[in-house]
């Protein structure tokens, strides 16, 4: 399947969740713009992922509210009505977003390999990007830009923040130092331990840095944050559920440097080109470590993963356990904040 830009008008991109994937995809839609830059792209998107990049230049963005319900299918397909596009880039293995699918007419209907078209996305797609061999998901991503004949996929990203979103980090950070830690992930199991949180933040200071914790607004996390400075010997400053995305991704830029587990802060400081230092033990960093900085992971994945998993271990593969952050070392993630800190 070959595009050009006399023939590809419209593109529909399906990519509903979540904000690393979200931070992921805006690399490939850009790319995408640099190649065909009359291109008229409509982005179906989650409600939340959309207060990050609602400011993108050149897209329409429709938000699909799953707190909804079935109600959000038929508001998808209320909200396209009368709009048939030459392309879809159906983006998201997941079952809600195969049925949202249905609801987006298009010609050529794109989806991942058959390897990977999981959740009967093969049955609403009639066309495949090029099978990978062990691919980051950026550049799982990058193959639906490819499939549409982008030919320069360099990584990069560009998503306007504010100038109100700039003054706040400016006037917060200043010209200081700061390590920014944002502890939480989506599940409790894959955050690191509060007592060695605690120890890399004591650690920070005593190179001068100053340390803030930032988050979402959520009772673990406030918990997660309140369990580290019980925890600390030093100040740490709070900004956890203080921010709106935009302002946080806006602090992430001025940070010297960010330690988080596999959430979406973590990404979003990838975008802003901030060194940041990933803790894995659930997920393969290969397939989601932080793409600019994965030699900064700290990971204790492929030991785990090869105590559970005989023979040849699919790339994917998670790793089960509520105890396996424990096996990060206080001592190798100073040690690497040691080596990105003396190069600054």
């Amino acid at each position: 399947m070959k595009f050009d830009s006399s023939t590809l008008k419209s593109l529909c991109l399906l990519r509903l969740s979540a904000i690393g994937d979200v931070c992921h995809a805006v690399a490939m839609v850009q790319a995408i713009q640099r190649e065909y830059p009359n291109l008229a792209i409509t982005w179906v998107i989650g409600k939340v992922e959309y207060q990050l990049v609602k400011n993108l230049p050149g897209i329409n963005f429709v938000i699909f509210d799953k707190s909804q319900g079935w109600r959000s299918f038929w508001q998808l397909k209320k909200a396209l009505a009368g709009q048939k596009f030459d392309v879809l880039l159906h983006m998201q293995v997941a079952l809600r977003a195969t049925v949202a699918s249905l609801m987006i007419k298009a010609k050529w209907r794109v989806g991942f390999d058959k390897q990977r078209a999981k959740e009967g996305q093969w049955l609403v797609t009639n066309h495949a990007i090029e099978p990978q061999t062990e691919p980051h998901v950026l550049e799982g991503f990058m193959g639906f830009a490819k499939a549409i004949g982008v030919k320069n996929t360099q990584v990069d990203w560009q998503i306007p923040v504010s100038d109100a979103d700039n003054d706040f980090a400016n006037k917060l950070i200043n010209n200081d130092k700061v390590l920014v830690i944002c502890p939480a992930a989506s599940k409790a199991e894959r955050n690191w331990l509060p007592q060695r949180y605690a120890e890399v933040a004591d650690h920070a200071q005593t190179l001068g840095y100053r340390v803030m914790l930032c988050g979402g607004p959520t009772e673990l996390e406030r918990t997660l944050a309140q369990s580290i400075i019980a925890q600390a010997k030093g100040n740490i400053e709070v900004m956890v559920g203080k921010t709106t995305l935009t302002q946080l991704l806006a602090l992430l830029n001025r940070a010297t440097l960010v330690i988080a587990p596999d959430t979406g802060p973590l990404h979003m400081a990838v975008t802003q080109k901030t060194p940041v230092i990933g803790l894995y033990a659930h997920s393969n960093p290969g397939r989601t470590g932080p793409f600019l900085y994965r030699e900064n992971t700290i990971s204790v994945y492929h030991e785990v993963i090869a105590s559970q998993v005989e023979g040849e271990i699919p790339w994917g593969k998670r790793a089960k356990g509520e105890h396996l952050m424990e096996l990060v070392k206080t001592t190798d993630v100073i040690e690497c904040f040691n080596r990105i800190s003396s190069l600054q």
